[in-house]
């Protein structure tokens, strides 16, 4: 069974993205699973060409330093060719209505003069992302569901119109894992987009800047509790045990932060120091979801009358 998950390199991986996605795919994942850099998803608003390549590298670098296996790991750029043939035939199964319902697109060009037409096509490219796979499940949290769920309306529409391609996957929403906030506003959750950096702690973050950042971390109630939330996810026990126990949380917090990340900074590192290597891995993973996506679009060609 396969599942497929992914991350946009729209900026640096920052702990939020850590604890509760990168560890958990290292603990859970197969080889069989599929984890990928969604650069071409960086798209759909303005970018920075160089910034988009050297964002995508190293999110690739974190990916594997975090003990995610190699051979779950790629870039979807890599598979550009076939996602764009299977992106076409679904976006000739998809209505403009379906796509325009998407809540995603609303919220991001409401009072907008102009967006980019790939932010209204976009589900429709992460549909060829799940099918092209054979996902059987993708993670999600709530506000991709919606997404998932137009995935699996084109796999059967285009299965019932011209004969079974794809395989309709199913939607899964995670146990809630850590919800990390910035710590200078915790209203609102950590951001690697985030016009200021100040309360964000970045997985590359050097031990000293991760330090300073915790320590001048909010200290209203919602701060604390997000403080030891952070703390109780790093060590694993829960938050209640810490009652007393710390007379400088933030200290506590901040060590605790710097020893989860360092050997994942430290490898990071030592990968992206080794293009050759980098690059080796990037080749071998995306053979390998190339291999396992090449049947399955020549089925979709086929039976679309388009080979």
């Amino acid at each position: 069974m396969i599942r497929l998950s992914a991350i946009t390199p729209s900026g640096q991986v920052h702990l939020g993205n850590y604890l509760g996605a990168l560890r958990t795919w290292a603990r859970e994942g197969t080889e069989e699973d599929v984890y990928f850099i969604s650069d071409l998803h960086a798209m759909t608003s303005s970018h920075n060409p160089q910034r988009l390549r050297s964002m995508t590298r190293e999110q690739l670098a974190v990916l594997i330093a975090s003990g995610i296996s190699p051979a779950s790991v790629c870039v979807q750029s890599d598979l550009i060719r076939e996602l764009g043939a299977l992106n076409w035939v679904l976006e000739c199964t998809c209505t403009y209505g379906e796509a325009a319902r998407m809540i995603q697109f609303k919220e991001k060009s409401l009072g907008r003069d102009s967006v980019r037409l790939s932010l209204l096509t976009y589900p429709v490219l992460m549909a060829a992302d799940i099918l092209l796979q054979g996902t059987a499940e993708v993670p999600v949290g709530e506000d991709q569901l919606q997404h998932v769920e137009l995935a699996r309306a084109l796999a059967r529409r285009f299965n019932n119109a011209y004969g079974e391609a794809f395989l309709v996957p199913n939607a899964v929403v995670p146990k809630v894992g850590a919800r990390i906030k910035d710590l200078s506003d915790p209203a609102r959750k950590m951001d690697k987009s985030a016009r200021s950096s100040t309360g964000v702690v970045f997985v590359l973050d050097e031990p000293d800047l991760v330090r300073r950042k915790v320590r001048r971390a909010v200290s209203s109630t919602e701060g604390i509790a997000n403080l030891t939330e952070i703390l109780a996810s790093c060590t694993g026990e829960e938050p209640e045990d810490f009652t007393g126990r710390f007379a400088d949380l933030k200290n506590a917090v901040a060590e605790a932060v710097v020893d989860q990340l360092r050997p994942v900074r430290e490898r990071t590192l030592e990968l992206l120091a080794d293009p050759a290597e980098l690059e080796r891995v990037r080749s071998a993973g995306a053979d390998r979801a190339r291999e396992r996506a090449q049947h399955r679009l020549n089925a979709a060609l086929r039976l679309s009358g388009l080979s």
